[in-house]
């Protein structure tokens, strides 16, 4: 059976406890190290993760070949795919830059738990991705409120200490190119050409022998409908005839569009029925096809009709369809592609929670956002929020919740709203609340920049590792500055006994 960690040290296996890290090192890396180190040390902190951890297992398995539950994929523990997770989102990187330092860094190989020598164990890189995958994020949310439990004891606050906490969102970018119409239309019907051919020449049918050729085909067709501009020239002959040939481009780069989905479609009955594959083979393709004839309906509405499309109706990626167009107006960021993520960071400089916000908005996530954390840490007393966050709803909602919410009122004050927030208490949160937006460039510069997974899941998933990676790497911090300054102490003290 896997289990989280093996218990018995091998020869040569140095225990995890006893490794010793570099306290003059400014990487990350060290951080990271030790604030694992610490929740693997500390025994109030490390039965309940690695029960949480003891959770992590692969779905089925049995005689199909499939990883089977009691055992797992192969390759790592539970503690391993944490100790590499919290690096990948640590660090902000890839699996090949992980499946190196899992490989060849000394250190990292200790806190794996493999010895110094006689120990030739490597990872492969789709073992590193099967499992870093088998988190989920509740998962995850369960074991960030254990370290954030064993951060607070670190700095030393009484269970009892009221926490003033501060809320605010950012756009975590999916892994997408600038979509437009077009350039969309050519993606789905480039994958349904490409699907059919793989799909064809597993059940040994020759209909697109020439698939290569036909996407260079639809590429170049897609070129030239987005090389022609409108014309800004003054003459209006010249712009009409400009006009016409934007519409006969597109319009070209249409039909040849429509001809490939619909070889696309009667490919697909003929592997259904003659092929007998089953309808989950054949999903894939369904997707593209569907996505390729929404396309081709705008395209044609917008460019040879002259129709404005609706936001409501557009996708913007069709490999990460949960990408949402974000304008939050600011200066040289006119638009994000991604999803907004809300977080909750308490006055010691932890992230208490966090929450992606699909199709929603600041105001529409306050209550809520707030609601979940005090079920989590039931001693928040305060919290801070920018005018983003305002209704009068939110503001009557907050304050059944907490003691003492902070969120400045949009637009003119009454007298009643200019007493409260004329507050001496609630000027002080008020000035303090901007220190979050140090905590979201922490997260932004550790992994939350753009997300590297796909799908939604995987969005959620590779958030919640980041938050948990940035807590673990807080504690590392403080450990390390402590023990720093304890050495210094110590050859302070060392010299004073020589000089004497």
């Amino acid at each position: 059976m896997r289990t989280v960690i093996d218990p018995q040290l091998k020869l040569g296996e140095e225990d995890i406890a006893a490794i010793a890290l570099d306290l003059r090192s400014r990487d990350d890396i060290p951080q990271l190290l030790r604030g694992l180190q610490h929740l693997y040390t500390l025994p109030q902190l490390r039965e309940p993760v690695f029960a949480i951890l003891a959770e992590v297992r692969p779905p089925g398995g049995g005689e199909d070949g499939k990883a089977r539950p009691e055992t797992g994929r192969p390759g790592l523990s539970q503690w391993a795919i944490l100790v590499l997770g919290v690096l990948r989102l640590g660090l902000n990187t890839d699996y090949d830059r992980i499946l190196e330092l899992a490989n060849q860094h000394t250190t990292l190989r200790k806190m794996l738990g493999h010895a110094d020598w006689a120990d030739d164990t490597t990872y492969s890189l789709q073992t590193l991705k099967d499992n870093l995958s088998l988190f989920t994020p509740e998962l995850l949310d369960r074991i960030n409120q254990a370290v954030v439990d064993a951060g607070h004891a670190l700095v030393e606050t009484s269970p009892d200490e009221p926490l003033a906490v501060r809320c605010d969102s950012f756009v975590v970018e999916t892994h997408v190119h600038y979509p437009t119409d077009i350039n969309l239309l050519y993606d789905a019907v480039r994958k349904a050409i490409e699907t059919s051919a793989g799909l064809c020449e597993d059940a040994g049918l020759s209909d697109w022998r020439q698939s290569a050729y036909n996407v260079r085909c639809l590429k170049k067709a897609y070129r030239r409908a987005q090389t022609l501009k409108r014309s800004t020239a003054q003459d209006p002959d010249k712009r009409a005839a400009r006009r016409v040939e934007i519409e006969a481009a597109h319009a070209a780069y249409l039909e040849l569009a429509e001809g490939f989905l619909r070889r696309a479609r009667e490919t697909r009955i003929r592997l259904h029925l003659i092929a007998a594959l089953p309808n989950v083979r054949l999903a894939p393709l369904d997707a593209f096809i569907a996505h390729g004839e929404r396309q081709i309906d705008q395209i044609r509405r917008r460019v040879l009709c002259a129709q404005t499309i609706p936001h409501a109706e557009k996708v913007f990626s069709i490999f990460q369809p949960h990408t949402e167009w974000i304008s939050k107006g600011k200066a040289g960021v006119p638009v994000e592609l991604g999803l907004r993520v809300a977080i909750v960071e308490d006055q010691h400089g932890f992230i208490l929670h966090h929450r992606v916000m699909e199709r929603i908005t600041d105001d529409q996530v306050a209550v809520p956002l707030v609601e979940e954390t005090v079920e989590r840490f039931p001693t928040v007393a305060s919290a801070s929020m920018d005018k983003g966050f305002h209704s009068p709803a939110n503001q009557r909602g907050l304050a059944e919740v907490i003691d003492f919410p902070v969120l400045p009122k949009k637009g003119k004050c009454s007298a009643a709203e200019r007493a409260r927030e004329g507050d001496p208490r609630f000027i002080q949160l008020r000035r303090k609340h901007s220190a979050v937006e140090s905590a979201i460039n922490a997260l932004e510069v550790h992994g939350l920049s753009r997300c590297r997974d796909h799908g939604i899941d995987g969005f959620k998933r590779y958030v919640a590792l980041a938050v948990v990676a940035r807590n673990l790497q807080r504690i590392g911090a403080l450990l390390l500055a402590r023990e720093a300054e304890e050495a210094r102490r110590e050859r302070e003290r060392q010299r004073r006994r020589r000089a004497a």
